[in-house]
């Protein structure tokens, strides 16, 4: 009975306000998209019960074992149908209990963030010694620095405590018109600033795509947001695949390699675009873009050459600030997941303005 309890969350209403009157998935059908079929070990399920501010059932979030692409990972998910995924004593207890079993096992963490931060009655309690919240974001570095991939999707609101974990992850995929991600929200901005800003515009999923680079993949919905999520476990090269599945898995071009001696520009100032090399080299012309809608100008990416996982770097114009910013971020990414790169060189020469004989001599 009290598993059955549990597994409802915040209870029939919530979870129809937020299923229907927000659009958004509940926790468990989340996690039925992310993990692959079959059972997973559900970690401090009744924790939260009986406690003297009285029941937060499964602490407000869920965290577990799974397998994602047959990867074993440790996941925390915030359930928002209790208190907005608002983070109790008992929620920060059971999430750096979720992060000391991955740091012991060496498991990539996989956070699911749909939560309002702290939750402030009891904020007091959140602060008092070493196990407080915000070891839950040292915990995060530490993994991140010692080769545990941390990986998160923002899939509700993420305000304050709850939009510094997918900002320190190493790969972040948000969903559009659902996702939102900042310290404070519109209505505290319209009380410091007198300003009336809507939750898309001050941090939306197309700004933290597209302008700040927060976040690294885009999706149109939740369905498509697990299925990124899924694909980047993928990337992990966690286990060594021997020569034989790596030929088994080769798969050709879907366009001819002999046709690039033709698509090369005979002018240097024209640029050709990347992509059409690409699918021209990866096994299945498949590429898995990384900040597909940030700094454009040049492309980053996974794909398979000749059945083996690699980095891709490859100009695509001038190279911008936010581009440049962009490669560190992939190389960096690309280096501490043990995956070798292959670097595009196809940069157009900036014109130079015109100088005197003075400006020269300087």
């Amino acid at each position: 009975d009290l598993l059955e309890r549990v597994h409802k969350g915040g209870g029939d209403d919530a979870i129809q306000r937020h299923t229907q009157r927000n659009k958004k998935l509940f926790v468990r059908e989340r996690l039925s998209l992310l993990l692959d079929d079959g059972p997973f070990l559900e970690l401090s399920p009744l924790a939260g019960l009986g406690l003297p501010y009285g029941d937060v059932p499964a602490a407000g979030c869920l965290t577990g074992i799974g397998r994602i692409r047959g990867v074993w990972c440790v996941f925390v998910a915030n359930d928002a149908t209790v208190k907005g995924g608002t983070l109790y004593p008992i929620g920060v207890k059971k999430q750096l209990r979720a992060q000391e079993i991955a740091q012991q096992n060496r498991l990539a963490s996989v956070y699911l963030v749909d939560s309002g931060g702290a939750f402030l009655p009891l904020q007091s309690e959140l602060f008092p010694d070493k196990l407080h919240g915000g070891r839950i974001f040292y915990n995060e570095a530490v993994l991140s620095a010692t080769g545990i991939p941390q990986v998160a999707l923002v899939c509700g609101s993420c305000v304050a405590g709850g939009a510094y974990i997918p900002t320190m992850a190493e790969e972040a995929v948000i969903v559009e018109n659902i996702g939102t991600l900042f310290l404070a929200g519109p209505p505290l901005v319209r009380a410091a600033t007198g300003e009336d800003v809507s939750a898309q515009e001050l941090g939306g999923a197309q700004l933290h795509a597209e302008v700040s680079g927060c976040c690294d993949h885009l999706a149109p919905s939740e369905a498509e947001a697990h299925q990124r999520l899924r694909s980047i476990i993928s990337t992990l090269s966690y286990q060594e695949q021997p020569a034989q599945e790596v030929a088994e898995q080769q798969d050709s071009p879907l366009y001819s390699a002999e046709e690039l001696l033709g698509l090369a520009p005979r002018d240097h100032r024209c640029s050709l675009p990347v992509r059409l090399i690409l699918s021209r080299l990866m096994d299945g012309s498949r590429f898995q873009e990384f900040k597909g809608s940030y700094g454009r100008t040049l492309v980053t990416g996974f794909g398979h050459v000749e059945g083996r996982l690699a980095g891709v770097v490859a100009n695509n114009g001038e190279l911008s600030d936010d581009a440049a910013l962009k490669g560190c971020h992939f190389v960096q990414l690309c280096a501490q997941r043990g995956i070798p790169l292959l670097f595009f060189q196809n940069t157009v020469p900036m014109p130079a303005a015109p100088a005197s004989l003075a400006q020269v001599g300087k």
